[in-house]
């Protein structure tokens, strides 16, 4: 199994902040077929194979992936994607 932990920093406030990160994880459910769940203010993935966590906070945002066995290997396209929709959300 491998984890994939990205913090970002933003300067949103924390609500604002939660709606980009509601964004994401609807994109996120589309491609995945994953069932994104609140609770607080972190917002929990899960789909087979994959299990995640998105904590928003009032100046970052901390996103946490676990990789069942089959997709460790795609641990760094994982990252990136993570990476890139972060950049485009909390811009």
């Amino acid at each position: 199994m491998a984890t994939v932990e990205i913090t970002r920093e933003h300067a949103l406030g924390k609500e604002a902040a939660k709606e980009r990160a509601q964004k994401m994880a609807d994109k996120l459910a589309a491609k995945l077929d994953a069932k994104c769940t609140w609770q607080d203010d972190e917002l929990t993935f899960q789909r087979s194979g994959v299990d995640g966590s998105i904590l928003v906070g009032e100046d970052s945002v901390r996103v946490a992936v676990k990789l069942g066995m089959m997709l460790t290997p795609m641990a760094g396209m994982v990252k990136g994607e993570i990476e890139k929709a972060l950049n485009k959300y909390l811009a």
